[in-house]
């Protein structure tokens, strides 16, 4: 990945957990959890919000503040003691968030004042209606633009090698992106050109704190979360990746997988596909196993392959690939995002589970 060795193609995909406290400052437990993931080529926090504006998510960390970027490093330290690299995943949730988020209980703010179409959000005063948004004004865009570039500073003090912008799975950034949220009428809105641009400035801000090099972007151009899904999505994400693809970026990062819902608003965008038009490194993820994410590198459609939910009951995944080790039961989902140690930190390795049959190995 350019200049920055790593030791296989596999790579932590960004997974919420919510164990950073109400206080959002990352701790010892979640370094405990990263570094028990080093096995992988690179690691991708899980989403981190850039702002106060931006919470939408119970116990999610954030980069917004001195403390947290001090607790941030606890985590780089303890993945850069194994020469494992890792990125921040700088988050912005839009309109997927609830005004209880916040004390002054602004509304969340997206594209366009487009409610979500969902059953409702787990906010602080417990499960919420969504609410409409407010719309950004056309001079409020480029303050968000600086709390990315802020919030990629503060990751660059905390110690990490590069940051991947979220703009997937309908947080606001794909809220510009897609055409069934975004009805604006000025420069951010109505042709691809424009509704590309507020990424494009997000983009251009960040890479005068890293090199381009250390910047990925994430995109979901088949995906549904969140209530996405745009008819013109084919021409929107094409011209997003073509034009990502000027930037010479650390990787470009395609939710291309279907396992988690698809849209059917025409044939599905592939990572070949993507590979037409952005030629630097591209990563997959989506419902990826051993065996389709090595005939997708084989094939060349991809340079590296995100794993998500195997990771979080294997901590040791990619050992388990290299020796033909079975996978332990995926984590059931009350597990995912609790607020403690359980389903986190104790879950065992091979060896651990099988330490005299592993070790004769």
């Amino acid at each position: 990945m350019h200049e920055l060795a790593l030791k296989n193609r596999v790579v932590l995909a960004p997974l919420t957990r919510s164990r950073a406290g109400a206080e959002r400052i990352p701790n010892d437990l979640m370094a405990e959890y990263y570094r028990k993931r080093t096995s992988a080529g690179l690691l991708i926090t899980e989403a981190t919000t850039i702002s106060e504006q931006g919470i939408g998510w119970l116990n999610n960390p954030g980069i917004f503040n001195d403390d947290q970027v001090e607790g941030w490093k606890r985590v780089t330290r303890a993945v850069h003691e194994t020469g494992t690299p890792i990125f921040m995943q700088l988050w912005h949730c839009g309109r997927a968030s609830h005004s209880t988020f916040r004390a002054d209980r602004s509304l969340p703010v997206s594209s366009s004042a487009v409610k979500l179409n969902g059953d409702s959000i787990h906010a602080p005063a417990g499960k919420q209606s969504y609410e409409i948004p407010r719309a950004l004004d056309t001079d409020e865009v480029a303050l968000v633009v600086q709390d990315y570039r802020r919030a990629a500073e503060r990751a660059r003090s905390a110690g990490f090698d590069g940051i991947e912008l979220h703009g997937a799975n309908g947080y606001l950034i794909d809220q510009f992106l897609q055409s069934k949220i975004n009805q604006r009428t000025d420069r951010y809105g109505g042709s691809v050109e424009n509704r590309f641009q507020f990424l494009r400035e997000i983009v251009e801000a960040v890479i005068t704190v890293f090199p381009a090099h250390r910047v990925g972007v994430r995109l979901s151009p088949n995906g549904v979360f969140n209530d996405t899904g745009s008819p013109d999505f084919r021409e929107m994400f094409r011209y997003a990746a073509g034009e990502l693809n000027r930037y010479e970026l650390a990787y470009l990062h395609v939710m291309d997988g279907l396992a988690f819902g698809f849209h059917k608003l025409g044939e599905p965008i592939t990572l070949r596909e993507a590979r037409e038009v952005f030629t630097g490194p591209l990563m997959g993820n989506c419902g990826y196993t051993q065996e389709t994410a090595e005939a997708a590198i084989a094939s060349g459609d991809a340079d590296m392959i995100a794993f998500g939910r195997p990771f979080i009951s294997n901590p040791d995944l990619v050992d388990r690939f290299a020796h033909d080790w079975p996978l332990a039961e995926e984590a059931p989902m009350n597990l995912w995002y609790s607020f403690d140690p359980n389903g986190y930190t104790d879950w065992p390795t091979y060896r651990e589970q099988n330490a005299g049959i592993a070790a004769a190995s």
